[in-house]
């Protein structure tokens, strides 16, 4: 997270809700050596106390389960490169803005008996997203290719302690130089959801 709490002006709940949004993280668990990530599709619950996902099980965050270890969910939104340039004022630096928010807690394994209806919630997720296609659902599998991949997952449960996000934004900067560089950046930047982080930006309020 970035150490300025000028970008950390967002409460829980907005940070919540971009996360539950999203629906996409890294997970990484803390252990002996490097730390272990894992790129996973999630669900927050209403809440915002729990997310439930599952991971493959020759991850090694999935061997690790049994000692119930401590993780940190990271979900990424947009991001761009902002030049120094596009403020139209003088003395700037080039900096990154975008927007991240962290999900800390411990990673517990579930019963596999959960696991067919954690597959049919996250499917339902996000199938309801392409509508109106008629959604996919998992009983259009064969039982026997159905259960040979749940063979090959586990179903995990993060309880969540603590909700950190950074919207780096230019809330440093005045209204007019702040939207000076978002209309720039929707023209020109480049990163990721370049023109959503432009429209976010723009509706910040300077600190």
């Amino acid at each position: 997270m970035h150490p300025n709490p000028v970008f950390h002006d967002a409460d829980t709940d907005r940070n919540l809700a971009f996360a539950r949004d999203r629906g996409f993280g890294v997970l990484a668990a803390s252990a002996q050596g490097a730390p272990m990530l894992a790129h996973v599709p999630f669900l927050l619950s209403d809440d915002g106390s729990t997310v439930d996902l599952h991971l493959v099980r020759s991850n090694p965050i999935a061997r690790a389960l049994g000692a119930r270890p401590e993780v940190t969910l990271a979900v990424s939104g947009g991001d761009s490169y902002v030049s120094p340039d596009w403020y139209g004022v003088s003395d700037q630096v080039p900096t990154w803005n975008y927007i991240a928010v962290h999900l800390t807690g411990t990673l517990e394994a579930r019963p596999v008996e959960e696991l067919r209806d954690l597959l049919d919630r996250h499917s339902a997720a996000y199938e309801d997203r392409l509508l109106p296609k008629p959604p996919w659902k998992t009983d259009k599998m064969t039982p026997e290719v159905m259960d040979r991949l749940m063979r090959m997952i586990v179903p995990c449960r993060m309880h969540i302690r603590t909700v950190d996000g950074t919207w780096k934004l230019s809330q440093n900067k005045t209204d007019a130089v702040r939207y000076a560089a978002a209309d720039q950046m929707a023209g020109y930047g480049f990163g990721s959801d370049v023109a959503a982080l432009a429209a976010v930006m723009r509706a910040a309020r300077p600190k």
